[in-house]
């Protein structure tokens, strides 16, 4: 029996908007990691140059908040099962006005 783990994230990035004030839109990580520690970095790198938004047009970022889910599966007897564990990280430089704008936007979406 061979247990797999892969790692995804979705959610929220914060970023400055041309005209004044902030905005959320969603973050995009697609791809799924081998591990936690390097989809971390991938996100990280996303937010430093600019792409974690996927073009909205921010005129800079400021942080994000994710969901990570970490999709454990196995085959046992031909059968495939899955077990999905989920936590929420904060990346970038985030006030605590700023997590907690960026968790009820969050709550209230279909992100989830």
């Amino acid at each position: 029996m061979q247990l797999i783990t892969t790692f995804s994230a979705k959610g929220l990035v914060l970023g400055q908007l041309w005209g004044g004030g902030k905005a959320a839109y969603p973050a995009i990580i697609e791809l799924e990691w081998a591990t936690r520690a390097d989809l971390i970095v991938e996100a990280r790198r996303k937010l430093d140059d600019g792409s974690l938004d996927s073009g909205m047009g921010f005129e800079c970022l400021y942080g994000a908040l994710l969901k990570i889910a970490a999709t454990t599966s196995v085959t046992i007897d031909d059968k495939l099962f899955f077990n999905k564990e989920f936590d929420i990280i904060y990346i970038g430089s985030l006030s605590k006005e700023d997590k907690e704008f960026l968790e009820t936007i969050w709550e209230a979406s279909i992100l989830d």
